[in-house]
């Protein structure tokens, strides 16, 4: 080997050498970067668990919050559902004040009479009107047990059996039997 190839040789593994050990600077260098942003992402994820912490306990102290307020809310509703129906009711217990008044300088009965029927009507008709309450039960209706209480039973000339006598009224709400009609029936002999 020449002088020239030597030296050129001598060159290349200098060259190799340096590149190996920038190699092994960079690396080392690498590896500090790592542990470091390693260090900072710990950090960053500390962070971002607090948050996530705050956020969740601000959610539940949020919802307890709407729980509350819907809890008072439902107990304000049921305690005053009656409201508007106790004022309707008012104006009927004023009338039955007045003709209780009425009461003690009436001359005849059938006056008084004619007070209270009047308020029976303006209170049956506020009550199915506004309320949608209505009452069933007559005598001659056909029997049903949905709707009416055999309070008593006889036989009679009958097809099928019916109503003989109401006792008390039944009413409805709606669709929904509120109070079943107390009722004698007749049924077929």
């Amino acid at each position: 080997m020449s002088k020239e190839e030597k030296k050129e040789q001598t060159e290349e593994v200098k060259e190799t050498q340096e590149a190996q050990t920038s190699e092994k600077v960079e690396e080392a260098k690498t590896e500090e970067k790592k542990e470091e942003s390693a260090e900072e992402k710990i950090a960053r994820l500390e962070a971002e668990i607090a948050d996530l912490k705050n956020q969740m306990l601000y959610k539940a102290a949020e919802n307890d919050n709407w729980r509350k307020n819907m809890l008072k809310q439902k107990e304000d509703a049921v305690s005053y559902a009656n409201e508007n129906l106790l004022k309707d009711l008012l104006d009927s217990l004023d009338n039955f004040d007045r003709t209780v008044e009425a009461a003690d300088t009436a001359k005849d009965a059938k006056s008084i009479a004619d007070g209270v029927k009047m308020i029976s009507k303006s209170l049956v008709s506020l009550l199915e009107n506004k309320y949608n309450l209505c009452g069933f039960g007559a005598a001659g209706d056909e029997f049903d047990p949905d709707l009416h209480e055999a309070i008593g039973m006889q036989t009679g000339k009958v097809k099928k059996e019916e109503l003989q006598a109401v006792y008390l009224k039944g009413y409805k709400l709606k669709d929904r039997v509120i109070r079943h009609a107390k009722v004698m029936v007749v049924k077929p002999e």
